[in-house]
């Protein structure tokens, strides 16, 4: 399934006012010329208008996730293991550090901004469908759809920042009404009650796949590993939600091919960061993790040699946002039945899924696993298969966290810390990205509650 778009939206209300003013000594019309990216208000009415909304909700969602060089999927991979910067802006070093603050701007802003920006204009974009659009299977499911894009927002939250974010929304009255600070537990709730609007409105079998990875993302998040488990039950390993990238412009452009491939990257793909990262970099390379070495040189022009992902290698790359191989993965986890406690038999049921997946998720197979003799061998096992299957998805950061929150282990052995591959400098103590300062225009906010 793949959802794709080559327009830009641009919204802006045209007063009465502003219609009315004319330029003072003309008698022509000549500069009377309507912008050509604005829509006004009065066009967006109706079902053409509809849909038009929610192809520009879903097309910032893609901008905010998989697209920009700060997107959701670098910076977080940036705060985790997967990524390193090899900028000189202390925007993207401090994040990279695990010390970035409210006041750096720049960079920490972008994900947060876009990604709240994406959540509200899928959250108006559904009220408006729902008003105005004939109801079908068709556009059913296209309104489940965006109630499943958005549960993925939702949960970016939850999975990426840190305590304390608000959701503010658009009234139907066009009235902005600040949210109230949420936990992450609140955020992942949020996101479970989007998911399960999805899942009622779906009537197709790809869009109900989709709404059921949400769910069972979600779900996980929650330690929920059976309920998890049962929600992707009837996902197809064969299943793909692809975001669409594009050459068109800059906007379109896959953003992590922007941050790690290009010369002079802001961004390289990293391993074994900091003594506890994944040592994702192998040789030979794993068939998950494709990789080459090159002599690449940093935006900082002392990162020298650096590698080349081969995940992601065009401006129009495609993005896969959740499918198949995932739901077996969280079918793998939940066979554990437990975040502190496994019996062998558990342990065995895990490795038999994730073999079964080694054998049949690639074109060529790779070596099976052999069974753990511990709970804590098995937790690594498979945090380790998840981190390889999902590289560069954006689902690192938020396992890093689980692995903290769930599974009790201590912050520095699972996030990175020592000194610097690229900087001389240390590891801070920071396990989620920053909320920006500008968010305490909510007078609601008043910074991260954890």
């Amino acid at each position: 399934m793949r959802f794709a778009f080559n327009t830009r939206r641009v919204v802006r209300p045209v007063s009465a006012f502003a219609a009315a003013v004319a330029v003072s000594g003309c008698t022509t019309d000549i500069l009377n010329v309507a912008t050509p990216n604005v829509i006004a208000e009065s066009a967006l009415g109706g079902s053409a208008g509809a849909t038009t909304l929610r192809n520009g909700a879903v097309m910032d969602f893609i901008v905010a996730y998989s697209g920009t060089q700060d997107g959701y999927v670098v910076s977080s991979g940036n705060l985790g293991d997967e990524i390193q910067t090899t900028d000189t802006f202390a925007d993207r070093y401090a994040t990279d550090q695990r010390a970035a603050t409210d006041l750096l701007g720049g960079a920490t802003n972008t994900a947060y901004e876009n990604l709240q920006k994406a959540r509200a204009g899928l959250a108006s974009s559904i009220v408006k469908w729902k008003a105005v659009k004939t109801a079908s299977a068709a556009v059913n499911d296209s309104l489940a759809e965006m109630y499943a894009v958005r549960a993925f927002s939702e949960t970016a939250f939850g999975e990426g920042f840190c305590s304390g974010v608000p959701f503010s929304r658009v009234l139907e009255s066009g009235d902005f009404e600040y949210g109230q600070p949420l936990t992450n537990a609140q955020m992942f709730s949020t996101a479970l009650a989007t998911a399960d609007s999805a899942l009622a409105s779906a009537t197709g079998t790809n869009v109900r796949s989709l709404a059921s990875l949400a769910k069972g993302r979600i779900l996980l998040n929650q330690g929920q590993y059976a309920q998890a488990a049962a929600a992707v039950a009837g996902v197809a390993t064969s299943y793909k939600y692809v975001l669409s990238h594009s050459i068109a412009t800059t906007r379109q452009n896959n953003g992590i091919w922007q941050a790690t491939f290009v010369s002079g990257s802001r961004y390289n793909v990293g391993t074994a960061e900091g003594t506890n990262g994944i040592d994702y970099l192998v040789t030979p390379a794993d068939p998950r993790v494709p990789w080459v070495p090159s002599s690449r040189i940093g935006f900082d022009g002392t990162s020298l040699n650096l590698p080349h992902q081969q995940k992601y290698t065009s401006q129009a790359a495609p993005f896969t946002l959740a499918d198949g191989i995932e739901a077996r993965l969280i079918e793998a986890e939940a066979k554990l039945g437990s975040a502190t406690a496994s019996t062998q038999a558990e342990r065995d049921a895990m490795v038999a899924a994730l073999n079964t997946l080694r054998a049949t998720g690639l074109a060529t197979a790779i070596a099976p696993l052999t069974s753990p003799t511990t709970h804590a061998a098995a937790v690594d096992m498979v945090f380790k298969e998840r981190a390889f299957w999902l590289w560069l998805t954006g689902h690192r950061l938020g396992d890093m966290r689980r692995l903290v929150n769930q599974y009790g282990r201590a912050a520095n052995t699972v996030f990175p810390v020592g000194t610097m591959r690229y900087r001389n400098a240390q590891y801070g103590t920071r396990t989620s990205l920053i909320v920006p300062v500008r968010e305490k225009n909510n007078p609601n906010f008043n910074g991260c509650a954890d």
